[in-house]
């Protein structure tokens, strides 16, 4: 009976082993879960943070402080334009995101070139509004209105700077990597972040600047 219990155990002990190696293969080519679910957390706490800039402006933006006024200060076109810029770099980034998906590594660095031209162009005309603003003396510390505007909308060019850093440095990686499984889970995590960006500045350029020239 002892001889009949050992064979059995001698026999099952591969058995284990070999699920137990399965389950740290399995461990150890997932590590995309956990990266994700790591940057869905930092997501979530940017909403948090967007958010309390948001309620401080609803607070704050009708105290004008007898200076200026948005219906005043801003200029509808030039934003409009700005916003067409970031909404068409999201556009760019789904094309280069298909390329990848496809392994077309060049047709991805085109798409991500063009990605970043358009978030340099965001932010060129929104540093020029803001330099004409300060030029104007509707600067932040003039009301509270500005310190909420600039906070806000700063805050998101902050945002898309840090946006366009990590797409210079991931298109360096890709071009000397390739289409990786770490560059893939890396295209993304910016991606997830690029288009959370350019709803954040959908709800800025509703919120403040088309609601800010009402009467």
């Amino acid at each position: 009976m002892s001889d009949l219990v050992l064979d059995q155990a001698a026999a099952a002990a591969p058995a284990a082993h070999a699920a137990q190696d399965d389950m740290f293969h399995v461990r150890d080519h997932h590590p995309e879960n956990g990266t994700l679910l790591g940057f869905w957390l930092y997501l979530m706490s940017d909403c948090l943070l967007f958010a309390v800039l948001f309620i401080a402006y609803a607070v704050l933006g009708r105290n004008f402080a007898g200076g200026p006024s948005g219906a005043e200060l801003f200029d509808l076109p030039l934003v409009g334009l700005n916003t067409g810029f970031l909404l068409l770099s999201s556009i760019t980034y789904g094309f280069a995101m298909l390329a990848s998906q496809r392994g077309k590594l060049g047709t991805t660095l085109i798409w991500l070139g063009v990605t970043g031209l358009f978030g340099l162009g965001f932010l060129g005309l929104e540093l020029t509004e803001f330099a004409h603003l300060i030029h104007e003396g509707a600067g932040p510390q003039r009301s509270a209105f500005l310190t909420s505007f600039f906070a806000l909308v700063g805050t998101h060019g902050l945002h898309v700077t840090f946006g366009i850093v990590w797409l210079v440095t991931l298109m360096f990686q890709l071009n000397r990597h390739g289409l990786t499984e770490a560059n893939t889970r890396r295209l993304m995590c910016l991606s997830m972040f690029w288009h959370f960006l350019d709803v954040i500045w959908i709800g800025v350029f509703t919120f403040v600047y088309l609601m800010g020239v009402l009467p």
